[in-house]
């Protein structure tokens, strides 16, 4: 059976830390799993964050792939802010990346991701 590429967004990332939540996709050999460096900037910098949840945090990323800024993610990015000014930074950081790798979105946000054409999006 071929395996499911997916871009994971923060919040299931949080989800998945805090409330155990999504084990189905974190521990299947079913999926491959990938993150923008947004995502990583997101876990990594949260207030009060102690240094084992810190250690946590990389241990997992290293078992899912890290898409790293391109130069077409950037333009990509750069199109999606001009066309929706009221996506976040962030969000819209997350949608360049999986608009330019074509990987479906896993995310419990869905509303601040819907206006993105083209964006195929997964999750609660």
């Amino acid at each position: 059976m071929a395996k499911i590429s997916v871009l994971v967004d923060t919040d299931i990332f949080i989800d998945y830390f805090n409330a155990s939540r999504f084990h189905a996709l974190f521990d299947s050999a079913r999926f491959t799993l990938y993150y923008s460096i947004i995502t990583k900037k997101e876990l990594l910098t949260k207030p009060g964050l102690r240094d084992s949840e810190r250690e946590s945090i990389l241990v997992e990323l290293t078992r899912c792939r890290l898409i790293p800024l391109s130069d077409s993610i950037a333009a990509r990015y750069s199109d999606l802010r001009r066309l929706h000014p009221s996506l976040e930074k962030g969000d819209a950081l997350i949608a360049a990346t999986a608009l330019v790798k074509r990987l479906p979105l896993m995310t419990r946000n869905k509303r601040h991701f819907q206006m993105v054409a083209g964006l195929t999006l997964f999750g609660e």
